[in-house]
């Protein structure tokens, strides 16, 4: 953040203590904590987590995962279940948190979570926001998965996961 979201201004480094060097407004005479959005994304299994759901939208030939943003007044489990019903039409039995990272290029903080589906019918498919979505298995899914991708890198640690707790994401 390099300027005063109230008014424009030029940020300078100011120490405030306990906190260390913060942007600063000289005009506003105020410090600028960073702002930026919140959003999760979905590692969804099918419900002998056997397979990983992968979706295109927006007219791109690349697989990711459902994501959403968080809603103001709404929690991040509540963004969870309404992003996966608005989405696939599926809802979610369990849900697990793997890791967070931020997402420079939209300015947010991504949640990965792993969810349990109640089923894999794709029957209610959202045709406004997906374009296609499919089931893989974990072996498919890596090979599919938009290669470089922000997904790429979840799926990933979420391999990783799955390996070391021998399969029992849920308990």
């Amino acid at each position: 953040m390099k300027y005063c979201s109230k008014c424009g201004t030029k940020l300078v480094l100011k120490a405030l203590e306990y906190e260390g060097n913060i942007p600063f407004c000289p005009k506003c005479q105020a410090y600028r904590f960073p702002t930026f959005n919140v959003a999760v994304s979905l590692i969804a299994l099918s419900p002998d987590e056997k397979q990983i759901l992968l979706i295109q939208q927006y007219n791109k030939k690349r697989n990711i995962f459902v994501a959403g943003y968080v809603n103001q007044k709404e929690s991040v489990e509540e963004t969870i279940h309404r992003e996966m019903m608005e989405e696939i039409g599926r809802k979610v039995e369990k849900y697990r948190f793997l890791k967070s990272e931020y997402y420079e290029k939209t300015n947010t903080l991504m949640l990965n979570f792993v969810v349990l589906l109640d089923d894999t019918s794709l029957e209610h498919v959202s045709d406004w926001e997906i374009d296609h979505a499919q089931w893989y298995t974990f072996k498919e899914a890596q090979v599919a998965i938009a290669q470089g991708s922000l997904a790429q890198k979840f799926l990933l640690h979420f391999m990783e996961v799955y390996s070391k707790c021998n399969g029992v994401l849920f308990k």
